[in-house]
Parts: structure tokens; C-alpha cells; sequence
């Protein structure tokens, strides 16, 4: 792993940092392999959270655009460079623990797409949202595709089509993030709820992460039997 994805462990947490303000966080697709490596890593782990943040002013202003992928057709094109940012949205879903995205400054494109498809967004009142593609007529489908399940299609097609960035407000207004903070208080809301989190038992963090996974996307008979099998599968472990 390069220096660009830092990893470390503090009790219960691992947090992630992008480590590359220099280019205001903008990453190469190897990069987001990295990351995503780096959350894989993670969830294999005991660890309770996972909390992915930056270094910098920015949080992540995207793709980095220098980042040519020379595929010489649309199926090579999807398989070196499309798949591996669905896959950094898959292993946010997949990780067992809550997945938190600590953001402040500018989140674009994948910037966004990467706090909507965490668990729990922190935001900075400073922090400002956008996908840009459409600057450059390139459709943000894959970015959409991890902000369909948390806005509403009203808002979502305001962002891509009038290509406003949002205040940190605006964003909570939609369901893009869940909470707003003043960016002085960015760090004792993380602790904060990170107290609560890893006070908890992996065993209830692991049910209902697995419950947001499959809730939206299940028939509401269907979704009653899942839950009462989960709620069962807990109270009847060791450790609740």
C-alpha cells in the first residue's frame, strides 16, 4: 500500500486517511484500489468501525482526471477503470462494521459517492458537495449509483444536471450525510459517536449493518421474517 492510503488501529477503529492534498485528493484508480484493499483489510478484522477520512483541506475532489485509463474498447474500459470504483462502493456495503466517513472541504465525485455509500456521514459546516462530470459530458452514473439509495431522484437530478455544489446543510437536507458540525467539532462528534459504537456488541453492530444492507431492497413479509431471524440470531449469541 502506497503512503496515499494511510491505515491504523486504536482500540476498536481503524481509521483510513486520504493522504494526497498536495493533489487535493483527486486519486488515481490505483488509488481507489488501494482503498478499496485498505477497507477489505479492515472488515476482515475485529474491529468495530471503520472510519474513513482525509488529510488536507479537502476531503476527496474525485477521480484524478490525469489518470488516463488507455482501454482500447468498452469492455477492457469498464474492466481497469469503472469496476474498481464500484467495487470501493461494494466494500463499504460489505464491511461488517458501521463504516464512517469523516468529511470536510470539498467531496466530488467520488469524494460524494463515498459519503453517501458510508454508514454514517460526519460533515464540517464547511464542507461542500458536487458531481461534476457533466462539466466534461461524461454521465457520473457510478457516483449515482451510490447516492440513489440515500437522495431522492428530485435531488439527485439537480445535483448532476444544474452542476451546483451543495453546502454541507443542503446535503443533510437531502440525506446525503447525517449530521453537520462546525469543522472546530469535526473530531469530538467523531469521538463521540465512535464511544457509542464501540460500546456495543459486534455481534448487534454486525445485525444491523446487515439489516440496512437488505432492508430497502426486500418485500415488507419478507423484511419481518428477516428481521426477527436477526434480532433472534443476537439474543440467543453470548455477547449482546
Amino acid at each position: 500500500m502506497s503512503n496515499v492510503i494511510r491505515s491504523s488501529r486504536a482500540g476498536a477503529v481503524v481509521t483510513l486517511v486520504i493522504d494526497r492534498p498536495e493533489e487535493k485528493n483527486l486519486l488515481t484508480i490505483a488509488q481507489v484500489r488501494e482503498l478499496t484493499a485498505a477497507i477489505k483489510e479492515a472488515s476482515a478484522t475485529d474491529a468495530k468501525a471503520i472510519v474513513i477520512r482525509a488529510n488536507g483541506p479537502d476531503f476527496c475532489r474525485g477521480r484524478d482526471p490525469r489518470d488516463g485509463s488507455g482501454a482500447p474498447n468498452a469492455l477492457a474500459l469498464r474492466t481497469s477503470t469503472l469496476e474498481p470504483i464500484l467495487a470501493a462502493y461494494a466494500a463499504i456495503e460489505a464491511a461488517p462494521q458501521p463504516v464512517i466517513a469523516l468529511v470536510h472541504g470539498a467531496a466530488h465525485g467520488f469524494g460524494t459517492a463515498v459519503t453517501s455509500a458510508c454508514d454514517i456521514s460526519i460533515a464540517a459546516d464547511t464542507a461542500r458537495f458536487k458531481l461534476p462530470e457533466m462539466e466534461h459530458n461524461l454521465p457520473p452514473t457510478l457516483a449515482m449509483s451510490a447516492v440513489v439509495p440515500n437522495v431522492s431522484k428530485k435531488a439527485l437530478a439537480w445535483m448532476v444536471f444544474a452542476l451546483e455544489e451543495l453546502t454541507a446543510e443542503q446535503a443533510l437536507q437531502i440525506g446525503l450525510v447525517s449530521t453537520v458540525v462546525p469543522e472546530a467539532q469535526l473530531d469530538a462528534a467523531l469521538d463521540k459517536v465512535l464511544a457509542t459504537v464501540t460500546s456495543r456488541a459486534a455481534p448487534s453492530l454486525v445485525a444491523v449493518k446487515d439489516f440496512l444492507r437488505v432492508a430497502y431492497h426486500m418485500e415488507p413479509r419478507g423484511l419481518a421474517d428477516y428481521s426477527a431471524n436477526a434480532l433472534a440470531t443476537v439474543l440467543s449469541s453470548r455477547e449482546r
